[in-house]
């Protein structure tokens, strides 16, 4: 049985990786980083095609109790914006060399069943995605967990 390129990829991408840097350049060449310096994250995808990506701002105000139904709405307007995250399948195009995200939900409603294609970049245990959006390009930058 012949491995296509697409297949090798797929194969190099299952597990679980952790986010080290989330950089948007603008068109003037701004570069922002929307999560701050140091972002938390998790990018998951399975062998069953399952893929989850969760995006964090580190810093984000801690509400008073354990109950999300139970934050006030000053709560949620400062912590809600520092969390990004989606979850849907994936597809891997070797001749491309792209990823493709496809939302079924997330935290902003507006990704739900969009296909979000990025370019991938795979460098030791470094995965880079990028992709050119509405914000500018860009470049997301995800280390595999090690485990023992």
């Amino acid at each position: 049985m012949t491995t296509s390129r697409a297949d090798e990829v797929r194969e190099l991408l299952l597990g679980a990786w952790r986010l080290v840097s989330w950089e948007v350049t603008e068109a003037d060449g701004t570069v922002s980083r929307p999560l701050g310096e140091h972002p938390l994250g998790q990018l998951l995808y399975d062998r069953g095609g399952r893929m989850s990506a969760q995006l964090v701002w580190a810093h984000r105000p801690l509400p008073d109790g354990e109950d999300w139904r139970q934050a006030s709405q000053e709560e949620m307007t400062g912590s809600w914006p520092g969390y990004f995250g989606y979850f849907g399948t994936f597809t891997v195009d070797g001749d491309t060399g792209t990823v493709t995200h496809h939302v079924e939900s997330g935290s902003f409603p507006g990704l739900t069943g969009t296909d979000q294609v990025r370019d991938h970049h795979l460098e030791g245990r470094r995965l880079t995605l990028g992709a050119v959006t509405a914000w500018g390009r860009v470049r997301i930058v995800w280390e595999r967990y090690e485990y023992e």
